[in-house]
């Protein structure tokens, strides 16, 4: 048949123009042609210059993107205009269908206007891009005359009377509608931008973000398609295959989302609520959200309707599909000759939705609408979300800046509180926001949903939708039982950490005493609880996925088998597919409603804590504060200039109390001159209205030393606070000195900080930094300074122990330091600051004499007084008085005297007196510690320990690196990028044969026969419907009784698959829970029992995190994950597998889909890892950072860095809701890209079984399977991501599983060792060498010796010279690796460790008390009787003192002992040693960390309770030992000098008479 424009139908007129030119049909349609010719012509030349002018710039960068007025509107109208060309297409290609000939003008012009329009808006695109409007000028010509032409087309049509009956008519008059708004919309560009016609064109800079390269997140400035599809992140999602996102890739957050901007607004509306109503009444949190931001959500709740109105396309397409395809027998052709006008044929308006094809283009359009809608939904609430956290987190900031102190010590406010605020009831309310559209779009949803099956079955779908609305109270009561159980469950995970803590804390002393199988079936114990909290968890999860997988099957079955008894009607193929996929998108919204209902209670609960700790008291009033702290915010964007607005604002201040007392000012100059805080007549409280300072008059002289001193409790700390305006004030006003004026003009920079109080606070405060920014501060680094500061608090040789030097990081994360080097790092900050005025409080309370002497003479007198600073100091050490310039002594909250000490001399000699002999008690005790060696010292040898034993491992572990060494071994591209996108299989089949095999068994073959058995009933749907005789007419008693015999093999199939259900979900979830048991029972056996090496190498930080955080994955994260993806995989196959059996044709498209989703997950895991891995480590230091500001209040405040603090917390919470924004739009990514792939599914489903034309009932069933696979792709996609790096904790944990026992069996029998070994406690060392480990070098060469029973040896000698490795040695501790121990005439080398290490005693250096009774810390096994005990105590001096605490021998020991003292706790240990009768005691310097009465006891106790046995004691200080039998000393691991200790020290050249020399 010959191919013409016009057709050549016998007969036609095709080509005559005897009634005029327009009348020809076919000739106004080649006019239509014209248009979308010429703008083809216009627009190639210029899109292919400009590519090639583009290719050598490669990419426009995003700092000319712009985007013209009316630019989403003409996106819209462009896919409309596109949607309606198809529409026109169809239209076309059916009517040809109806012809004789081919009529190529009935959908030619059609398809050159697709062609044409889709020119346009990538032509657009690229004039919009280059910022380049003078282009657009083509575009607008082109709209002018296509609607010139489309108008004569309709007039035509209107002529000729078709009216909208038609379809072409009605097309025609869309187009012409929407090519009249698309040349409104060019106008509307020319108007604006005035860019032709006009003399003065507008010139316009992209927006602010775009200009900053640092702004990476471009969702808001991108076109709509790339907008809806999320095309800008193809670049990063790529990428990350290469080499992994970091921090620098994401960028920064454009300004409208950042934590700053989203304050300012959600404050704006919270303050004006204060303004218009009633002022007293509290702000509602819910309405100034609303206000600040109720749009977005409006806007998402629009996609989310217009989503889920798409949604019931689906269904009632396989509907018309599955119908027509039944009846398509029977269209007939008898109207064909009726609607010839212009000699082609006209359709009906109805009638191109009775073309099947049309039907599966139209679904196809529908799902991938849908879709769209659906992820701009969730795109939007959930940037609303980070929004409003930002806003939330700025918010609870500044109000944790404005605290009054009395809140936070007098327990209202605790740290806890504030952290949860922080990381618990922020989150709350961002995913409420998240899931908030659902709140109504949910019950539409069911509405519709229900209406339209009551359309489809009648009566009967009542009892379905009944089905699913009886039952989904029951999913809403297990989800609020999950929450609670999961409550208990955290309970006893808290309480099985903390006994692990402690287990790993004292190891050394378990494994000493080999009590470590009683410790570790302490925790096992409380794991047993937690695990039957787990069980009931898993029971409740297995529950919820069991109702979730049951309620549609039950469902449909209830509603086909009524339909079968009730109805008169036969069911049709039709009907019960389209109801099938009904009752599919019925259960999402039932399942998810339970969860919003959830979290909005939630929600309710976490605005209430927020509004009472926003109403919460604030420091005092005074009007300075405010003010500071309102500028200081308008002021946060410019924070450069920030000092400036200080210096002003303050000095703002005190001229406001120079007019409010201008008569006192004037009255006494000379006084005023020369001071700089003054207060009079004060009354402070903290907060409970009784004045904790009464009556305070007292004035700082400017440029002096003032001391403050006083008992302890006297208020010397609070007047501090007061003055610093921490306290509240009753009544009195404090005043500040105002600066000469000449030093604010001249000297700029000093003046802006001279106006904060450099204050460091009793408590010391630690930031987690590094060691140099704790001491600048914020201020700027000048070297000197800072050196001149460190020497003055003696610094530098705590710094050049630790491993980084002073770019160290300490505090909560860091290193953790001692509290004297944490005192004086915070004296150093206070020192460094250049302010006019220094608070110390109590300086010296952890210093031992030195120290204070030297921070004394080089810091306070000289580095300060030098700079003529004025000086406060509270102490307690009375001997520095004689440096004083002025004293205040202080006495039960009100001032005892106040003056020079000359003053004080003559006027109370009394207290001068009491003065004096305190001093002398002082200076006696300081010859006491001259004595021992300093306590500093001490402090520098445990800082070096904690380092030196981890000096080995440091190079290859910092935390939890093991997993990346392996893969940063090579830097060669190919074979990283395999490894990063590769699945652990391994470490999923290590998870699985945890759980045990047999659970595995069940896991897959319920889970397959769960599957097989779905398909099953709707493979039998589909016969039992299709089975029906096609005539109505033989709808007899015969027909009725065949129709109804389907029902009770249907009604089989759906109970055994409700079972299946039931089962599945409890063996998923209960495989988990025994995974979980096994990995943690062998984790910590393997770890308990593992070589103290271990320990020395491994932090502990990183042991604990395997016990916390990844237990914690590995318990209640894993199973759902696996359940999910083990479930949306097994139906996307099963989908799969149908559709193919249907139509075999579907398999050939299968393999391009199948290569394209390999692609999208490959991509998507590694950067969705990534990303989360980002969320993740950015949201630690904002946590820190709040809780590290909460502690340092007053320091923060004194200092006046508020708004600095400010700064950081806005970068911190920028940065994590860069991350976290970053990973939910990569989520959106690869949803909308799975979802297209699910609509591409259906659509060659659909056409296959179309153009196969099959069985209508099998078309049905492949069709409404298709449906449910877009549903499930992305899931199997974000489930292997999930799993992917949850799989990590199996692997960190997995790690551990292979480290070295040790060798716990000896070679001898238990049965072969006397019941009394060892009897004597001769001990002999022969040819002994020791190392620590196989890799290192010896500690111990070839030692010898001989310990008589009974002996007492001192060994001595300096730090490392192997004194500690020796003592280990008895233990077998340490690898011997020649020579021998032999004790009693028993090698203790083959003894089994348990036998050998109960029967030897030691006391270690540092005191080990664990939680719990006293009972458990001496006796454990609990062999020993009361009277046992109680002596072991009298012998160590501690019975009078348990006897006093409630309970005795079961009295409470908190965590690590903390209720007693240091000296205590030694002699705890010492009662531990002496319970266990054993005759040989060791003491491991137990000496070194005690006060002198406490080792005196010690000493004692040694002499006459273990006078008959061998006492083998390393010494520190050497006097310890001047009394003992035989001496040992010690260098470089061998024996230098042994003898009785007298022999020694006539050897004046010996080593040993040279440590009683230096020890004296």
């Amino acid at each position: 048949m010959a191919l013409s424009f016009c057709g050549n139908d016998r007969g036609s007129i095709a080509y005559s123009v005897d009634n005029g030119v327009l009348d020809n049909g076919c000739f106004v349609d080649a006019l239509n042609l014209v248009p979308h010719v010429f703008l083809l012509f216009i627009t190639f030349p210029i899109l292919f210059i400009g590519w090639g002018s583009q290719s050598s710039k490669v990419q426009i960068h995003h700092n000319t993107w712009l985007h013209f007025p009316g630019h989403n509107l003409r996106w819209i109208l462009t896919f409309t205009l596109l949607f309606v060309h198809v529409c026109e297409i169809a239209e076309g290609i059916v009517s040809n269908t109806q012809m004789e000939s081919n009529h190529l003008h009935l959908f030619m012009p059609a398809l050159m206007g697709f062609i044409a329009a889709t020119t346009s808006v990538v032509y657009y695109h690229n004039i919009e891009t280059a910022n380049f409007p003078k282009l657009l000028l083509a575009l607008f010509i082109y709209w002018i005359l296509a609607f010139i032409t489309k108008m004569i087309k309709l007039w035509k049509f209107a002529e000729a009377s078709l009216g909208v009956q038609y379809l072409r008519f009605c097309i025609t008059a869309l187009l012409v509608v929407l090519y009249g708004l698309l040349m409104a919309v060019e106008i509307n560009v020319i108007r604006v931008r005035k860019y032709v016609f006009f003399a003065n064109p507008q010139r316009v800079k992209p927006p602010e973000d775009l200009q900053d390269l640092g702004v990476r997140f471009l969702q808001p400035f991108v076109n709509l398609l790339s907008k809806a599809t999320y095309w800008w992140m193809n670049p990063l999602i790529i990428g990350a295959h290469k080499r992994p996102i970091e921090l620098k890739k994401i960028g920064k957050l454009p300004i409208a989302m950042r934590a700053l901007t989203n304050y300012m607004r959600l404050k704006d509306s919270y303050e004006e609520q204060r303004k218009t109503e009633d002022p007293d009444k509290s702000p509602s949190i819910w309405k100034s959200m609303y206000r600040a931001f109720g749009g977005p959500i409006l806007l998402s709740s629009t996609f989310r309707y217009m989503a889920d109105l798409l949604g019931f396309a689906g269904p009632l397409c396989i509907s018309g599909i599955v119908g027509h395809l039944d009846n398509s027998t029977e269209i007939d052709r008898t109207n064909k000759v009726s609607n010839m006008t212009f000699g082609v044929y006209f359709m009906f308006s109805t009638e191109l939705l009775q073309n099947t094809s049309v039907l599966a283009v139209l679904l196809f359009l529908a799902l991938v609408l849908q879709r769209t809608f659906l992820q701009a939904s969730y795109y939007v609430t959930i940037e609303t979300g980070i929004n409003l956290r930002g806003a939330l987190l700025a918010m609870i900031y500044n109000k944790i800046l404005r605290l009054s102190t009395s809140n936070m010590s007098m327990g209202e406010m605790t740290l806890g509180q504030i952290n949860n605020l922080v990381a618990i009831e922020t989150n709350q309310l961002m995913w409420f926001l998240f899931l908030c559209p659902n709140l109504w779009a949910m019950p539409v949803q069911i509405i519709m949903g229900v209406i339209l099956l009551y359309y489809l079955l009648g009566n009967s779908a009542l009892i379905g939708a009944g089905v699913i609305l009886l039952l989904a109270p029951v999913q809403y009561l297990i989800a609020t039982k999950l929450a609670d159980t999961q409550k208990s469950t955290l309970d006893y995970s808290t309480d099985r950490l903390k006994k692990t803590t402690e287990i790993l804390k004292g190891i050394k002393l378990l494994k000493l005493y080999a009590w470590e199988n009683i410790f570790c079936d302490r925790v096992e114990e409380t794991r047993g609880k937690e695990l039957t909290s787990l069980k009931t968890f898993a029971l409740y999860t297995s529950m919820s996925i069991f109702m979730n997988a049951a309620i549609p099957i039950a469902a449909v079955l209830a509603t086909f088998v009524t339909h079968a008894y009730v109805e008169e009607v036969r069911l049709s193929p039709a009907k019960a597919f389209a109801s099938l996929a009904l009752f599919h998108i019925l259960v999402t919204p039932l399942f998810l409603l339970s969860t919003v209902v959830r979290f909005a209670v939630k929600a309710l609960v976490s605005v209430q804590k927020l509004s009472e700790f926003l109403q919460s008291d604030e420091i005092g009033d005074d009007s300075w504060r405010n003010a500071e702290m309102s500028m200081s915010l308008e002021v946060g964007k410019k924070y450069k200039y920030h000092g400036d607005t200080k210096a002003i604002n303050r000095k703002g201040r005190y001229r406001m109390d120079n007019y409010e007392q201008p008569m006192r000012r004037q009255l006494r100059p000379t006084e005023t001159e020369d001071v700089a805080v003054q207060v009079n007549d004060g009354f402070f409280t903290w907060g409970s209205n009784l004045s904790t300072l009464s009556d305070i008059n007292i004035r700082i002289p400017t440029g002096q030393l003032t001391m403050i001193v006083g008992q302890v409790g006297c208020g010397k700390s609070s007047l501090l606070l007061a003055m610093l305006g921490e306290m509240q004030t009753i009544s009195g006003k404090v005043y500040w000195s105002k600066l000469p004026d000449y030093e604010i003009l001249f000297d700029g920079s000093i003046s802006k900080n001279r106006y904060s109080v450099a204050y460091a606070a009793q408590k010391s405060w630690l930031l987690n930094a590094t060691v140099e920014e704790n001491i600048t501060f914020g201020s700027h680094f000048n070297k000197q300074r800072y050196k001149a500061v460190i020497d003055a608090c003696s610094l530098q040789p705590d710094i050049d122990l630790l491993p980084f030097g002073d770019q160290t990081e300490i505090g909560e994360r860091g290193i953790n330091l001692s509290g004297g080097q944490r005192q004086r790092i915070c004296v150093a900050r206070a020192l460094y600051q250049n302010t006019n005025i220094v608070f110390l409080d109590d300086p010296f309370s952890a210093l031992d004499i030195d120290l204070s002497d030297h921070l004394m003479q080089e810091g306070i007198l000289k580095f300060l007084q030098d700079d003529k600073r004025t000086v406060v100091l509270v102490t307690h050490k009375l001997q520095y008085l004689i440096h004083a310039d002025w004293i205040i002594a202080m006495k039960d909250g009100s001032v005892l005297r106040e003056g020079t000490l000359k003053d004080i001399q003559t006027l109370d000699v009394e207290l001068y007196e009491h003065w004096k002999t305190l001093m002398n008690r002082q200076d006696q005790e300081l010859e006491k510690e001259t004595e021992m060696e300093s306590q500093t010292t001490l402090e520098r040898k445990t800082l070096r320990r904690a380092f030196y034993s981890r000096e080995a491992k440091n190079q290859i572990d910092d935390e939890d690196e093991e997993e990346e060494v392996e893969e940063d071994d090579d830097d060669n591209m190919s074979t990283t990028t395999s490894r990063r996108s590769k699945i652990p299989w391994k470490m999923c089949c290590r998870y699985l044969s945890s759980g045990g095999f047999l659970m595995v068994f069940l896991m897959v073959s319920s889970k397959l026969a769960k599957h097989s058995v779905m398909v099953a009933i709707d493979y039998w749907l589909a016969a039992w419907t299709s089975s029906n005789p096609q005539n109505q007419s033989l709808w007899s008693s015969l027909g009725v009784l065949q129709h109804r015999s389907y029902v009770p093999v249907f009604i089989i199939l759906c109970g055994a698959a409700i079972a299946l259900c039931l089962i599945t979900s409890l063996t998923v979830e209960f495989l988990g829970v025994a995974a979980a048991t096994n990995l943690h029972h062998n984790l910590l056996n393997k770890i308990i029992h593992a070589p103290i090496r271990f320990f020395d190498v491994t932090p502990l930080g990183q042991i604990l995190n395997r016990f916390s955080a990844d237990t914690n994955i590995i318990d209640q994260h894993i199973p759902p994950t696996l359940e999910s993806l083990t479930r949306s995989t097994l139906l996307c196959l099963s989908a799969i597998g149908v559709i193919a059996f249907v139509t075999p044709a579907f398999l050939i498209a299968l393999v391009p889909l199948a290569v394209a989703f390999y692609f999208i997950q490959k991509y998507f895991r590694v950067a969705s890892k990534d990303l989360q891995d980002l969320d993740d480590s950015t949201q630690l230091p904002l946590l820190c950072h709040f809780s590290e500001t909460a502690e340092g209040l007053t320091t923060i405040r004194a200092f006046r860095h508020e708004a600095r603090f400010k700064q950081r917390m806005l970068e911190l919470t920028d940065t994590n809701n860069t991350a976290y924004l970053f990973l939910s739009a990569a989520n959106r990514w690869l949803e909308v890209r799975t979802d297209y792939l699910g609509a591409v599914i259906v659509l060659t489903a659909a056409v296959a079984a179309i153009w196969t034309s099959s069985q209508s009932g099998l078309v049905g069933l492949g069709l409404t399977y298709a449906l449910t696979v877009t549903n499930y792709l992305n899931w199997v996609v974000r489930n292997l991501a999930d799993l992917e790096v949850q799989m990590a904790a199996v692997k960190k944990v997995n790690s551990f599983l292979s480290t070295e026992s040790e060798n716990y069996e000896g070679s001898m029998d238990v049965s072969q060792v006397p019941e009394d070994w060892p009897q004597h406690g001769e001990i002999k060392i022969q040819d002994l060498c020791v190392r620590y480990d196989t890799m290192l070098k010896p500690v111990l060469k070839h030692v010898n010796a001989h310990i008589n029973p009974g002996q007492k040896v001192g060994i001595c000698g300096r730090t490392g010279s192997g004194k500690s490795s020796l003592s280990l040695a008895f233990f077998n501790m340490v690898d011997v690796f020649e020579g021998k121990i032999v004790i009693d005439g028993i090698d203790i080398c083959k003894l089994p460790l348990q036998t050998l290490r109960s029967r030897l005693s030691i006391i270690l250096q540092d005191p080990v008390l664990f939680s719990g009774s006293i009972r458990l810390n001496l006796d454990p096994e609990c062999t020993c009787t009361d009277d046992r005990l109680w002596e072991a105590l009298e012998i160590a001096q501690l019975k009078n003192m348990v006897k006093a605490h409630p309970g005795g021998l079961d009295a409470v020991v908190t965590e690590g002992g903390e209720n007693f003292s240091v000296g205590q706790r030694q002699l705890f240990c010492l009662a531990r040693a002496f319970v266990r009768k054993s005759s040989i005691l060791i003491m491991d310097e137990a000496t070194a960390s005690i006060d002198m009465a406490t080792e005196n006891i010690l000493q004692k106790v040694v002499m006459t309770a273990f006078a008959d046995r061998t006492v083998v004691t390393i010494a520190h200080r050497v006097h310890t030992i001047l009394t003992a039998d035989l001496v040992v000393v010690m260098k470089r691991g061998s024996i230098m000098e042994y003898g009785k200790p007298e022999i020694l020290m006539e050897q004046e050249d010996g080593l040993f008479a040279s440590f009683v020399k230096a020890d004296m």
